[in-house]
């Protein structure tokens, strides 16, 4: 698994469009508010061209690489935590989520209704995070009334619980995010653990943009990016129309398509190599004659925790790990040249596993 990313926004910006685009889930989009009733899942591979090199190597049969989900729900409105619209109704299927990204539309388009009626990111990004905040808030104030009877009978415990809670609240209240408090507590960071608060995840803006303002942008994007920075989030630039178009084309085509438009790569390429960065995720690679095969992990994971991401049994009777960095796999081509050139090692429990390393463990339960 990759990571799972939960896609917000206003109605009408494109999100949907984008979620299509990025996942082939067919998830309705028309144009008109609310087009997304249900939440829509959609699965993508991680883009890693070591995989195939690897692969290709090995000659394996299967290659199998890690995988980004995507939670896209309906179209948040201002009020929404009140009742308002519908997007509220599913802000809990983004829970889960280690990261929401926020599509913020900075296109101007007369044919396409913004539901406040002129494009505006700054509004648009204020009208979310303030919906998401009251979602919180609401799970806080809950939470809170139970710990207020909790302390009235528990001891220095339970009155540090109830200290984080009305703390949580009151910075709530005031519009701030609980990402914020990450950190500052044991009592904070279990509060807000278990109450999986939306605005303690990482945030970062998706704007949608017309296809003539993919590599320039425009004054809308320089405004997102200004407000981005300001908060130390960052800003991914697509096209909704771009990533229709490519979302239909065979890897060869799509190539020269973004060769012709002077673009590096996909958008939905972007997306999850932001996703990794702000998360610190990094991958690593088994490899055989069944299947080479990408795993997530995070950054400063020693080599038995890495072996736990295959199965929690690799992890309890880990051994050793034999490792081989993919710059000496590059350099020599193989995994027997690297080991007759002395570039596979043997590490053990204290091992901070690398991006890119290519690992064989082995246990023993």
């Amino acid at each position: 698994m990759g990571f799972k990313c939960g896609i917000v926004g206003l109605p009408n910006v494109g999100k949907s469009t984008i979620f299509n685009a990025i996942t082939n889930a067919g998830a309705e989009s028309a144009n008109y508010p609310f087009c997304t009733i249900e939440p829509n899942v959609g699965m993508v591979n991680v883009p890693d061209p070591r995989l195939q090199k690897i692969s290709d190597v090995h000659r394996t049969r299967a290659i199998i690489p890690a995988v980004t989900q995507f939670v896209d729900i309906a179209g948040l409105v201002k009020g929404a935590s009140k009742g308002e619209g519908l997007g509220n109704q599913f802000l809990t299927h983004i829970r889960e989520c280690e990261a929401i990204m926020e599509v913020v539309r900075c296109f101007e388009d007369e044919n396409i209704v913004h539901v406040h009626g002129s494009v505006d990111p700054l509004r648009d990004v204020e009208i979310i995070e303030t919906e998401l905040i009251l979602k919180d808030l609401d799970s806080v104030e809950k939470r809170y009334a139970a710990e207020v009877k909790n302390a009235r009978v528990g001891g220095a415990a339970a009155k540090a619980r109830l200290d984080a809670c009305e703390k949580l609240k009151e910075a709530l209240s005031g519009g701030a995010p609980a990402r914020k408090f990450k950190g500052e507590s044991e009592e904070m960071d279990s509060l807000i653990h278990d109450l999986a608060l939306l605005t303690a995840k990482p945030v970062f803006y998706c704007a949608n943009v017309n296809e003539a303002d993919m590599l320039t942008g425009n004054a809308y994007v320089d405004t997102l990016k200004k407000h981005a920075e300001s908060e130390g989030s960052a800003v991914v630039v697509i096209s909704g129309k771009i990533e229709e178009e490519l979302s239909t084309m065979e890897p060869a085509e799509k190539a020269e398509f973004l060769n012709e438009l002077g673009l590096k790569e996909s958008g939905l390429d972007t997306i999850v190599r932001k996703g990794y960065e702000i998360l610190g995720l990094k991958t690593y690679f088994t490899a055989g004659e069944k299947e080479c095969r990408a795993w997530t992990f995070e950054a400063g994971w020693k080599a038995p925790a890495c072996a736990g991401v295959i199965h929690s049994d690799f992890e309890r009777g880990f051994i050793r790990a034999e490792t081989l960095g993919y710059a000496d796999f590059e350099k020599y081509g193989s995994w027997n040249a690297a080991k007759e050139a002395g570039a596979v090692r043997t590490e053990g429990k204290e091992y901070v596993v690398q991006d890119g390393d290519i690992m064989y463990f082995l246990f023993n339960v």
